[in-house]
């Protein structure tokens, strides 16, 4: 599933009211906006109003926005000062509502996404939190709805994970054989003359229009050290 991510970072001045803490980030929290709006409008509402609500990342079916710097808290688990507030990546998930095509695609880019944020801070599956382990709130609603945090968490998981590129068939070369045609009923007359004397067990005369070059030389030179 492709995405952009895009930033559309929350002014300093508005620090007090959204993000008033500085933040080193332990653990990775995911909502439900419970709502059908786009992860653009999402951001556009939260920065702009005066409410001490907000989060980080908002997803939708085609975006990532960033909405406010990792290195600073959000009010987005209810918990107050606790660690869901001080010490989680709020990460919005859109059109929760309806759900939907673009609900499960906004779903499978935000599994992507963390898996992404997971990686760069070498963290394990554990650091992802559900708003629901914070206060108890009933979020993330759609996937507490249809019982698969385990799965998600097991997808994101999947997610991390480096793929293994498939190796490509090694392709038999094909035998080239440039003897010209008086060298080849030469080594033909040399093999049977070898096979009459019992120098050689097998007559292999025949095999010489199907021989590489290389096949031919290590049978002359198999038949001229048993004769030396």
């Amino acid at each position: 599933m492709a995405y952009t991510i895009k930033r559309n970072l929350l002014p300093s001045s508005k620090y007090g009211i959204k993000a008033p803490y500085a933040m080193t980030p332990q653990y990775i929290t995911v909502h439900n906006t419970a709502n059908d709006a786009s992860a653009a409008n999402e951001m556009k509402y939260m920065l702009s109003n005066n409410n001490e609500v907000s989060y980080h990342i908002a997803v939708d079916d085609k975006e990532v926005i960033q909405g406010i710097p990792f290195d600073r808290n959000a009010w987005h688990c209810g918990d107050g000062r606790g660690s869901g507030n001080m010490k989680s990546i709020g990460v919005e998930i859109c059109y929760s509502k309806s759900g939907g095509a673009r609900y499960a695609a906004a779903e499978e880019n935000a599994v992507q996404y963390i898996a992404k944020l997971l990686k760069e801070r070498g963290w394990g599956i554990e650091r992802v939190k559900k708003h629901q382990d914070w206060n108890g709130k009933y979020c993330p609603h759609r996937i507490l709805n249809e019982n698969c945090w385990k799965s998600f968490l097991k997808r994101i998981e999947q997610a991390m994970k480096p793929t293994t590129p498939t190796p490509t068939p090694t392709k038999e070369e094909p035998k080239v054989n440039t003897l010209t045609s008086t060298a080849k009923d030469d080594l033909k007359a040399l093999l049977k003359e070898a096979k009459s004397k019992g120098i050689l067990k097998v007559d292999h005369s025949e095999k010489v229009g199907s021989m590489t070059d290389g096949e031919a030389l290590g049978l002359l030179i198999s038949v001229v050290k048993r004769t030396l």
